[in-house]
């Protein structure tokens, strides 16, 4: 998908004050157990398609406004994806700007999770 210079602008700004971490290392931490939440930022229409296995919904929509109900703890662990790795960016600098400690933005977004056929689910199933 090509995005708009306005988009990638804002991307670029916040970029150097998130940390990001590959799909890789999301399984990583999946096979040692590490207490995390993994949240799926992008569109309903996007995750009724397809979404990473053990990841749960909330888009970067409503993120801000739910994020507190769903991780209540601004401490626990929360590693965000998006399609590509922009929108994810973009959440993790608001959660930070919330207060939260510990936010990662999963690089390469689900399209580098499905590249590297790592556990999906097809459909719209709640995991």
């Amino acid at each position: 998908m090509k995005h708009s210079p306005g988009f990638l602008k804002i991307v670029d700004k916040v970029k150097p004050f998130i940390k990001e971490i590959t799909p890789e290392e999301v399984m990583i931490k999946f096979n040692h157990n590490d207490n995390f939440h993994f949240i799926d930022v992008r569109e309903d229409s996007e995750w009724e398609k397809a979404h990473a296995v053990n990841a749960v919904h909330l888009s970067k929509g409503i993120i801000e406004r739910d994020i507190e109900t769903l991780v209540p703890n601004h401490d626990d662990c929360i590693v965000l994806y998006c399609g590509g790795g922009y929108r994810s960016a973009l959440a993790a600098y608001n959660l930070q700007e919330m207060g939260y400690n510990n936010v990662l933005s999963m690089k390469g977004g689900y399209r580098a999770w499905s590249e590297k056929l790592l556990p999906e689910t097809i459909g719209s199933e709640n995991q």
